[in-house]
């Protein structure tokens, strides 16, 4: 069968070819550029905690190392330190603020304390040592092929396939099963397909300098609104601080609307003006690397397939107000499409499931875009009467510590729970704290050779999970209780699903009684707990995570 052709080399598209790659399905990728990407400082990406672990897990490179996690976060108004959160193991955050009970005010750094609790610290590296780290994966990747200086400019699809063109110093015909544009905000691959991307232009505009020196909170990052020292130029009511490897640091300065032009004097001012007002005296020293205006808009696609061609990554939507992160999403879509296309094409088309893409995926950026455009008036609104509302400086300060921690509407990973590959109610279902949809946690897991691995490790291969809570297990060796209790009859049951599956045992799960058996996607995302052992609900809900029976028809998508 012919590859699946991937129109863009940025993080997105080539996450996506290992995601492939990984199932054994093999992919070209058509990179219009050289195959080199521009090392920019400022260019930088923060990564969840799952999207992090995908990354090093297709790439066996240690992300974690070339990048930083915050050891903290802070967020400030004027001289006040609103709330301050520690990460430590498995991550820890301060319930309060300045404004809660026992708490005061203070400078700039003082300390804040408070209860905790847990919650992961965020990557946060520059792009380029990300796409790096893929391409590398890529270059010793017998079933990726990457076209460098192949520009598309046509593409042509029937039920059997799809034809692309690109134009370079040797025009090409490429022949391959799906097409998926990963080409960007001014995606090639939506234009030719015709289809809508309608949105708000510049929602927030940002001046950003990365530069290397020491700020009074090593390691955290920083939100600090209505600084108190006089600004150069337009008036900044906003900067974030955070943090990268080697000391170097990403500072971004919301601009007021408009299209006033920052020049490189007005930004080197306003660095010097920004250091020293939080380091209370001289501008300490500092090394700028670079700098440039980061203007965010939202939008999102109206179709994000049509036919065997798939929208992802910001050719299907742009967001980032608020610090929420497109990346971060661009790469939920690979996840997302990468098992669902690999299913396609190893055992014929499955349209329930090839849509239930665009079902899941667009739903949740569109809430995520829903709620930032529902936030934007309430925090840029410039005053009036709710700048004196008691508490809504608090409740501003909750609104943007969401969008940069990747919590709450703005900002946690999306649940699919209206999903279309949803199982039908079973009376066997049990309750654990992941509802049906959400990305499952992750725990330690015994997989079928022994050995302890944690759950996510386990993912991204093709195959459907099936998790056995058993308190206990974790204590002897396989051999002692595999051949036990209800094993047997569950081992049955696996091997009797409709698409392969591995049987894995956990000691616990959040929520979760004695012998919950868990059924996870391939993307990570729970499809339904049971009570215990039943192979008939286990083999209808796998069954509808697989969209049903295979289909030959063309989808009505293709519209």
């Amino acid at each position: 069968m012919d590859p699946v052709i991937i129109v863009g080399a940025g993080p997105v598209g080539l996450t996506l070819a290992l995601a492939l790659a990984r199932q054994e399905v093999p992919s070209v990728v058509l990179d219009e550029g050289p195959g080199k990407d521009e090392q920019r400082p400022a260019r930088t990406v923060v990564l969840r905690e799952d999207t992090a672990a995908l990354v090093e897990r297709l790439t066996g490179f240690p992300l974690s190392e070339a990048g930083f996690r915050w050891a903290g976060w802070r967020s400030m108004r004027r001289k006040q330190v609103m709330r301050e959160i520690r990460f430590g193991p498995g991550g820890s955050e301060d319930a309060g603020g300045a404004d809660a009970p026992g708490r005061t005010g203070g400078p700039v750094g003082a300390e804040v304390p408070g209860d905790a609790e847990p919650f992961a610290a965020p990557l946060h590296l520059a792009q380029h040592v990300l796409t790096t780290a893929l391409r590398g994966a890529i270059a010793g990747e017998r079933l990726v092929k990457i076209a460098t200086n192949s520009r598309l400019d046509s593409v042509e699809q029937e039920t059997s396939g799809v034809t692309a063109h690109t134009r370079g110093p040797k025009g090409t015909w490429w022949r391959g099963s799906y097409l998926v544009g990963c080409d960007g905000p001014r995606s090639t691959v939506r234009k030719l397909q015709d289809i809508r991307f309608p949105g708000r232009t510049a929602v927030e505009r940002h001046a950003v300098a990365a530069l290397r020196t020491e700020l009074p909170w090593p390691g955290e990052a920083l939100l600090h609104r209505m600084p108190p020292w006089r600004t150069s130029g337009p008036s900044a009511g906003e900067v974030t601080a955070r943090p990268l490897a080697d000391s170097v640091w990403r500072l971004d300065w919301l601009l007021p609307p408009g299209k006033d032009l920052v020049t490189p004097d007005l930004l080197v001012a306003r660095v010097r003006e920004t250091l020293g007002g939080w380091s209370g005296g001289p501008t300490p020293p500092y090394e700028l690397l670079d700098t440039g205006v980061h203007t965010v808009h939202h939008r999102l696609a109206r179709r994000w397939r049509s036919g065997r061609v798939f929208l992802a990554g910001d050719a299907a939507h742009l967001l980032g107000a608020l610090g929420t992160q497109g990346v971060d999403e661009g790469l939920r879509d690979a996840d997302n499409l990468a098992w669902k296309l690999a299913l396609a094409w190893h055992h014929g088309p499955h349209e329930t499931l090839l849509d239930s893409y665009q079902a899941e995926r667009r739903a949740v950026v569109a809430a995520r875009l829903r709620a930032a455009d529902q936030s934007l008036p309430l925090l840029r609104g410039g005053g009036g009467l709710r700048s004196y509302v008691p508490g809504s400086a608090r409740g501003h300060d909750t609104l943007l510590t969401d969008g940069h921690l990747g919590r709450g509407p703005l900002g946690a990973p999306g649940a699919y729970a209206d999903s279309p590959l949803a199982p039908p109610y079973a009376e066997s279902e049990a309750p654990v704290d992941t509802t049906p949809g959400a990305p499952v946690v992750d725990v330690r897991v015994t997989a079928e050779d022994g050995s302890f691995v944690p759950l996510r490790e386990r993912l991204g291969r093709g195959v459907l999970l099936v998790v056995l809570i058993a308190p206990g297990t974790g204590v002897w060796e396989r051999k002692h209780w595999v051949t036990a209790g209800i094993m047997p009859r569950l081992a049955a049951a696996v091997t009797a699903l409709p698409h392969p599956a591995e049987l894995l045992v956990a000691e616990s799960y959040p929520g979760a009684a004695a012998h919950t058996v868990l059924l996870v996607r391939p993307d990570g995302h729970l499809v339904t707990a049971l009570s215990g052992v039943r192979p008939a609900d286990l083999y209808t809900a796998a069954e509808a995570t697989l969209g049903g029976p295979a289909k030959t028809e063309a989808s009505a998508s293709t519209g």
